[in-house]
């Protein structure tokens, strides 16, 4: 062999030996570099967390945040008294997990909060603005169907509960009740991410029968049932299971596995409100209890003041203090 063929050997060698250690060197860095951020510890208490903005940010969206909102702002704003927040109702329509994304789109909020996961046509909206909707995840919800006290019922499937919001069960009877013509409420589809979760969820995308009568918001849908044996509503269960005034129906996928999204034993509303039924945290965090979903932050990721104020929001509700105020609101914990 020559020398100019070993001189050349020699050098694609070293190449393709430098190349193999320079892949080994980023494997190992970028394991490192994720094993790092993977073992960070989360934040215990809400003074802990880095990178909040001074300033007025506001925010809106879903109505089902308002426990949160309640119990965890109020301590935020304490902790962190130069980040201002400031709930926004729309100009125009009712306030809701929709809404708020629409309004944020129109860069009217600088985040949102939101009971379902964005949407394609969302997301999609979001590019001539020049920016990407994120979500984040913060808690777990479920939602509960709320009856009339009285009504004799040990519990509804998901197929029953999908065909009385279709219009083709039309009485009790037909589910193991009374001889009783069935009432539906619901809030507008427009309304609410809860009433779209519903609806994609349960509904399988149809549309609400006919038979169902809309409602303003939760507040009137529970006294509409408390007021009608017939009756029955759902919405998100911190709203309605501590409820004196309603009762709340055990769900299953079949008859033989009706899983209540109260901590049993049930307490009759005879010793309401003295004692009232409490969320079934265990149902919910191990899916047993079938219709759960996570609550959301949406954040628009475009490099600007906007984005810092929604992260630090849910970076805020992540530490062991939010999580142990979301708890407290009703919700199930993350974390």
């Amino acid at each position: 062999m020559s020398p100019k063929n070993e001189t050349t050997i020699l050098i694609f060698t070293l190449l393709i030996t430098v190349s193999i250690l320079g892949g080994c060197l980023w494997l190992v860095t970028h394991w490192n570099k994720k094993q790092s951020q993977e073992s960070q510890p989360i934040p215990q208490n809400l003074a802990m967390v880095e990178n909040v903005p001074s300033g007025l940010f506001n925010y809106g969206g879903s109505t089902t945040f308002a426990p949160i909102r309640q119990e965890v702002d109020r301590v935020i704003q304490t902790v962190w008294p130069n980040f201002h927040l400031r709930y926004t109702d729309p100009i125009s329509g009712t306030p809701g997990s929709r809404k708020g994304i629409e309004m944020l789109l129109k860069n009217q909020l600088a985040f949102s909060q939101s009971s379902r996961a964005i949407k394609n046509d969302e997301y999609e909206a979001a590019k001539p603005g020049g920016f990407i909707l994120k979500e984040i995840p913060v808690a777990i919800d479920g939602i509960a169907i709320a009856v009339h006290p009285d009504l004799n019922i040990p519990g509804i499937t998901l197929a029953q509960l999908k065909d009385i919001y279709l219009g083709k069960i039309t009485n009790w009877r037909e589910v193991g009740g009374a001889d009783l013509p069935i009432i539906p409420y619901s809030r507008d589809p427009k309304d609410g991410g809860t009433v779209e979760f519903f609806i994609d969820n349960i509904l399988g995308g149809e549309e609400l029968g006919k038979n169902v009568e809309l409602v303003y918001s939760t507040t009137p849908g529970l006294r509409k049932v408390a007021e009608n044996l017939g009756g029955i509503y759902y919405a998100s269960a911190p709203e309605v299971v501590p409820q004196c005034t309603v009762k709340t129906l055990p769900i299953g996928k079949t008859t033989e596995q009706f899983i209540p999204p109260y901590q049993e034993p049930f307490i009759p509303q005879s010793q309401c409100p003295n004692q009232r039924n409490q969320i079934s945290q265990a149902a919910f965090q191990s899916g047993a209890y079938p219709i759960t979903r996570r609550l959301f932050v949406i954040i628009k990721e475009n490099g600007q003041d906007d984005e810092q104020a929604g992260l630090a929001y849910a970076n805020l509700l992540l530490t062991e203090q939010g999580q142990d105020l979301i708890e407290k609101a009703g919700f199930v914990r993350l974390r």
